[in-house]
């Protein structure tokens, strides 16, 4: 994929995600308003509202995650795979920050799992994708830096440094376990997407998923919530990526 691809696909994707949604109505509404349109801005203004309501309403957005999240179990530890690949996520590189607090929630979770699986599995490697975009250190630098500090032996870690996005990091296990079983560790709701590109390049991951979003809900009468609209966004992505891999197929 091309750098120019790789922009696109990431712009195209903010606006077809519920807070890039709600942006872009509320701008037409400022739009509008500043030109005197007041029925259009209404309408923009009540649209961006429903979409707010909607996203941030807990019994919708469950229903969004849990159609994902409830597609694999979590890993039965008793597997003997040498291969464990996690995949990379969100950090930063403010070194005044210890560490722990550098990854993000989802990526900490992933590698915590990575970890606890490689712990239990003799004989394992932990694969650590993911680049550094305009860091100065890549995502996947950045899990093996907390896993030695947790303990993992610097041998024991694969680093693929390169990789973009998820189809770029099944093209680099790709290179490492050819038609080997191997462990993918994901966030829950990104783990149905990654199934699918890896099998679709002929990979056999079996799937570790983490970092589940899902809740425990009885009944309809919930006040909408910021936590809410944040998994409507997660779910939302996912539903656009698998469109996204479908549709590639085709170009």
């Amino acid at each position: 994929m091309s750098e120019i691809e790789f922009i696109l696909k990431k712009y195209i994707s903010f606006f077809v995600q519920p807070y890039g949604i709600v942006i872009s109505l509320l701008f037409f509404a400022l739009f509008f308003y500043l030109i005197k349109k007041n029925k259009i801005t209404n309408f923009f203004l009540s649209s961006a509202f429903v979409f707010i309501f909607l996203f941030s309403y807990p019994p919708f957005s469950n229903f969004l995650i849990l159609n994902l999240e409830n597609q694999y179990e979590k890993y039965d530890y008793k597997h003997d795979i040498k291969y464990i690949h996690v995949l990379g996520n969100g950090y930063n590189d403010d070194k005044s920050q210890p560490i722990s607090s550098m990854i993000s929630s989802a990526g900490l979770k992933r590698l915590l799992e990575g970890i606890s699986i490689h712990q239990q599995t003799k004989y394992s490697k932990i694969i650590f994708t993911g680049y550094k975009a305009d860091m100065s250190i890549s995502s996947a630098k950045m899990n093996e830096n907390l896993s030695l500090a947790l303990g993992v032996k610097k041998e024991n870690i694969i680093l693929g440094e390169q990789a973009r996005d998820t189809k770029e990091e099944a093209l680099f296990i790709s290179t490492l376990v050819a038609d080997e079983e191997f462990v993918l560790v994901t966030s829950a709701s990104h783990m149905p997407r990654a199934m699918k590109l890896f099998r679709d390049m002929g990979l056999r991951p079996v799937a570790a998923p983490t970092d589940f979003h899902k809740i425990k809900l009885d009944g309809y009468l919930y006040l909408p919530s910021p936590n809410s609209f944040i998994n409507s966004q997660i779910a939302v992505h996912e539903y656009i990526g698998l469109l996204w891999s479908n549709l590639a197929k085709y170009y």
